[in-house]
């Protein structure tokens, strides 16, 4: 009767890492949030103990006494990067880059990691996918051969750390946390607990030593960070790394960031040779044509705080007979399509119920912003009615159900990029406000989605 009661006692409890549902046993799938992988053995509960104090690393101080310099970012050498991070930089701050297999982030890495060596300053990569050979081909091809630029390829927490106190790096660069793993914990490399064992040890030496840290980590299928999304909430900045196969542009955005703004956008080309930065992207974005094409309108999205040009694209055709018309949109919400959809059938009379109607965006852009709605419900007229749109004409605004055309923010500097690019008018929500714009670009206000199409079309 002891000894069931002992093992009774010494049974592990299950806890997700995720809400915090326990179980007394392991299973693959959360209870309660329903999330896999994420279900992992609890620490031994002490609830009748409590934890002693302990000694301190250093006195606490007023606030005013703590030293504000050495938080102060430092350029990375690339300034795209820069004006994604908010400026460069910050020692001892750690950095987590998600993205897809292919997309670049490693190439991206090396090229910041040869920057930040060509200025003096010493610089460790630890490889955790490829062999030091691998990588040594990517630098002779992209040119970041440098004296100050350390590597090595391993795969253990313990040795990672030896190479840190030996090399003593002002940046470490870490290829990828899924792929080390320490052999004091139990699970395999890329496990929930083997992620955060690995991310607590690293994170903590970055913060003592001051040594700026950039993680590189593994995406799931729906595009979020692989592993524990406790990974997430420690490290200080989350950027994401996008792009198509089809396409060399790349778009870095942050989604998470303590040192500076949230969702600013830096854009790359990769290319054969490398990473180059692209600091004015907005050609990418719309294709010029020779005459007026039927189907198309301009928009200028914000991507941060920087304003983007961008095309959007339609196409109807008659639908095959017996069959249900196709609803295809790339790079845009196709819900949203959608409902501009339903909105031009009920509230402009145009009659796409028996077509099939294409959506797209110029140049792999994903537009996700409501402003894109005016362009988008134009360009769909346009397409539908095969009269062009002027090819000197912007339009932006959200459009509502109920047929009304809202304001959307920052009005002001878009119409100040699309006059840049050589836009001469535009078709804003009525009630904007466009003070000091006058002289830039020609503006029209509309108060409703036909309004803005008479305007557009006639």
């Amino acid at each position: 009767m002891a000894t069931s009661k002992a093992a009774k006692a010494a049974r592990p409890t299950y806890r997700c890492t995720e809400c915090g549902w326990t179980a007394t046993k392991w299973v693959g799938r959360c209870g309660e949030c329903q999330a896999w992988g994420t279900v992992d053995v609890a620490g031994s509960d002490r609830s009748a103990g409590r934890t002693a104090p302990a000694a301190v690393s250093r006195p606490a101080v007023p606030i005013g006494e703590v030293r504000s310099e050495d938080a102060r970012s430092v350029t990375s050498g690339i300034p795209e990067l820069d004006r994604v991070l908010g400026g460069g930089v910050v020692p001892g701050a750690v950095l987590l880059m998600a993205g897809e297999p292919g997309v670049g982030k490693s190439t991206l890495l090396l090229e910041a990691a040869a920057c930040w060596a060509r200025a003096g300053r010493r610089v460790l990569y630890v490889s955790g996918e490829e062999s030091a050979a691998q990588v040594r081909l990517r630098a002779e091809r992209t040119g970041a051969i440098t004296d100050e630029l350390y590597l090595a390829a391993e795969t253990d927490l313990g040795a990672l750390l030896t190479h840190v106190d030996q090399v003593k790096p002002s940046l470490l660069i870490v290829d990828s946390v899924q792929t080390i793993g320490s052999t004091d914990v139990e699970g395999v490399p890329g496990g929930v607990t083997q992620v955060r064992e690995v991310a607590a040890a690293v994170i903590g030496r970055a913060k003592t030593d001051h040594i700026a840290t950039l993680l590189v980590g593994h995406v799931t299928k729906d595009g979020s960070v692989a592993g524990p999304r406790v990974l997430e909430h420690l490290v200080d900045v989350v950027l994401q790394f996008e792009g198509d196969r089809t396409s060399r542009l790349r778009l870095l955005r942050a989604v998470k960031n303590r040192f500076g703004p949230v969702d600013e956008i830096g854009c790359f080309d990769l290319t054969g040779t490398g990473i180059v930065e692209v600091p004015d992207p907005t050609g990418l974005f719309v294709s010029r044509h020779e005459q007026p094409v039927a189907g198309t309108c301009v928009t200028v999205t914000m991507e941060g705080r920087r304003p983007l040009l961008a095309e959007v694209q339609s196409l109807t055709v008659p639908a095959t007979a017996g069959g249900n018309p196709r609803r295809t949109s790339s790079g845009l919400d196709g819900s949203r399509v959608a409902m501009i959809l339903a909105v031009l059938t009920k509230h402009c009379g145009l009659q796409v119920q028996q077509s099939d109607v294409y959506t797209a965006s110029v140049g792999g852009a994903r537009l996700t912003e409501p402003s894109v709605d005016l362009a988008t419900a134009i360009a769909l007229a346009s397409a539908v009615r095969d009269k062009p749109c002027p090819s000197d004409l912007v339009a932006i605004g959200e459009v509502g159900l109920a047929g009304e055309v809202r304001p959307v923010h920052e009005l002001a500097p878009r119409l100040r990029e699309a006059a840049r690019i050589g836009f001469k008018r535009a078709i804003v929500p009525a009630g904007s406000d466009l003070s000091g714009l006058d002289g830039v670009i020609t503006v029209a206000a509309v108060g409703d989605v036909a309004t803005a199409i008479r305007a557009a079309l006639s």
